[in-house]
């Protein structure tokens, strides 16, 4: 990427660059540089990009730059794997869209009572996040209609693919009118989405990140699997529990080095932001202030960061993670710096897990898991330091009147000198107690290698008395072969709808007019309203827990162990897509256009 382009010289709309510059971004990213160019000449657009490189803003930006929004129309619909990309697309698209007032963003995805979407898609609906099979329910419903769309995305391709919603995606795309732009991202490039883009994607630019280079030896490179409300609490533990000269910590946005030196400057830290919103004056001040050690820890952007050669940083903290592979070893060659070694700590949220493995096959290291440090460990090197600055008073201040205080107040005090100093000690240490109360993270946790995560193998299971696998129960799905339902569509839905890992769903038993799935007994309740909520391929599912009772009526509610309600859909065979497509199943009706 040219180091010297700007958001301005991209040609957004003024109203999105005003929205850009109250984000704090600074520079575009690799894959923004990009795509931005060819989504505003209105191109179609072939991306490959890995999650976490700002791939949402490589579209949104110049989508709503150039698309004529009207009235109560959907002129641009977003398709995500899972519930929760949805609302964090969604989300992204509002805050860039801040200053076009008639633009609103509805996110449609299931887990999600459907009166609340049928009422938001009613007011308006300019742009439409939604997962696939939701968008299905709505559009057999009538309650969504495609036919004046002007731009459609696939945002994570692969991953959607994967999760059997192939058909699905093509039954949506051939309600896209022709002449619509249309872009596809994927991280990979699997068979499934090589045909879609020969199918569909017609004449499109590319827009590709590769890395190309690798990291040097001496640097250990660890990562922290932690959630994203719990990152500023464990940023400080780990500041605490290692052993540091000087530590540069790597954030997005040059709002984020305000946000995250302000909140650790309140924990007492000796920290400084470092972004491009600096006069170089200033900047030049923050890295000599570094060098000469009266400075501990500079919070900073990727552009802010460039040319920094401070030998003291031991430690380069990745609290969001970077772009792209080669952003990520130009960010931790600031340590280890003149054949000394260095410490590359990378924290990684549970959306960004396949993120790591790309940044370790591009870099041909492993990234070693760490933990974060305990309330002892803390509490032992603050005991460590308190005793290093006792020593430092005891060496070089002259301590006679505060012995003669101390001793006159044993006296007065009747008590003896060791108690005295134990409250002393105390009182002394109040702002920053050596014996810390410490909340337990739950840090989320990393499957083992046994487990089926993409591709892997499914650890053992063995089989209860009852056919049903040890520590399962087995649930009722009124969808089957004469529905073409497929075991992927049904991982694909579960996984999808309720946000859970492929690696927990247990035996698929498919039958003509019904299936069967088995899911572990302690599931949480959350998950399982989520599911009785769930359609596959445009169908209810009515979730159930299996029971040797007939399936229970569609609006009554769940009988057996565990109750959740359902509430009733409406449905009306009059809609536009039924009359369209009736009860059969969907199959593509044309191409995309080509420009």
């Amino acid at each position: 990427m040219d180091q010297e382009i700007t958001f301005e010289e991209l040609g957004l709309a003024p109203e999105i660059l005003d929205a850009v510059k109250a984000a704090g971004y600074e520079t575009p990213s690799p894959i923004q540089a990009k795509a931005i160019p060819a989504l505003l000449q209105g191109k179609n657009l072939l991306g490959t990009a890995q999650t976490g490189t700002g791939k949402t803003a490589a579209f949104a930006l110049p989508l709503l730059s150039r698309i004529e929004f009207n009235a109560h129309e959907t002129s641009l619909l977003v398709l995500t794997p899972t519930r929760e990309l949805s609302i964090q697309v969604a989300e992204a698209i509002q805050q860039y869209a801040m200053k076009l007032p008639k633009v609103h963003v509805v996110p449609v995805y299931g887990g999600q009572d459907i009166s609340v979407q049928f009422k938001a898609l009613k007011r308006s609906a300019n742009v439409i996040v939604a997962t696939p099979g939701r968008l299905i329910d709505h559009l057999k419903r009538g309650s969504i209609t495609l036919d004046k769309v002007q731009a459609v995305v696939l945002d994570e391709a692969d991953e959607m693919l994967d999760m059997g919603f192939m058909e699905d995606v093509e039954t949506i795309l051939s309600e896209i009118p022709e002449n619509a732009q249309r872009a596809l991202f994927s991280a990979t490039m699997p068979k499934e989405v090589l045909e879609i883009i020969d199918e569909h994607l017609g004449e499109y630019s590319e827009a590709r990140i590769e890395g190309k280079t690798t990291t040097v030896e001496n640097i250990r490179q660890r990562f922290l699997l932690v959630k994203s409300h719990d990152k500023m609490e464990a940023l400080a533990r780990v500041i605490e529990g290692e052993d540091f000269d000087g530590m540069l910590i790597f954030v997005r946005t040059k709002q984020a080095t305000s946000e995250v030196s302000e909140r650790l400057e309140a924990r007492g830290f000796n920290v400084a932001p470092l972004s491009g919103d600096l006069a170089q004056t200033l900047r030049e001040r923050t890295i000599n202030r570094l060098k000469m050690g009266k400075l501990d820890i500079v919070v900073a952007t990727d552009v802010a960061a460039r040319g920094i050669d401070v030998d003291r940083i031991t430690h380069v903290v990745n609290y969001d993670i970077p772009y792209d592979t080669e952003s990520y070893v130009h960010r931790i060659g600031r340590t280890g710096r003149a054949g000394r070694s260095g410490n590359a700590i990378l924290f990684i949220t549970p959306r960004e897990r396949r993120l790591l493995k790309t940044i370790e096959k591009a870099t041909r290291q492993p990234i070693e898991a760490m933990s974060l440090p305990s309330a002892e460990q803390i509490s032992a090197k603050r005991i460590a330091n308190f005793q290093k600055k006792i020593q430092d008073k005891l060496t070089n201040t002259d301590l006679s009147k505060f012995r003669e205080i101390f001793m006159k107040m044993t006296v007065e005090l009747g008590s003896d000198i060791e108690e005295v100093a134990a409250a002393a000690l105390c009182l002394a240490q109040e702002r920053e107690p050596i014996f810390p109360k410490m909340e337990q993270l739950s840090t989320p946790k990393i499957r083992e290698q046994g487990d089926k995560d993409n591709g892997g193998e499914r650890k053992e299971r063995k089989e209860g008395a009852n056919g049903v696998e040890e520590g399962y129960l087995r649930y009722y799905l009124a969808v089957g072969r004469r529905d073409h339902v497929s075991p992927r569509d049904i991982v694909g839905a579960i996984a999808g709808e309720a946000d859970i890992s492929s690696a927990i769903i247990g035996r698929i038993k498919l039958f003509d007019k019904f299936s069967t799935v088995e899911l572990p007994e302690n599931t949480d309740q959350g998950v399982l309203d989520i599911l009785s909520e769930m359609t596959i391929r445009g169908n209810d599912a009515k979730f159930r827990l299996m029971t040797d009772d007939a399936p229970p009526p569609k609006d009554r509610g769940f009988k057996g162990k565990k109750k959740f309600s359902k509430e009733k859909k409406p449905w009306s065979k009059e809609k536009p897509f039924r009359e369209a497509h009736g009860d059969k199943p969907f199959r593509k009706t044309r191409r995309f256009g080509r420009h």
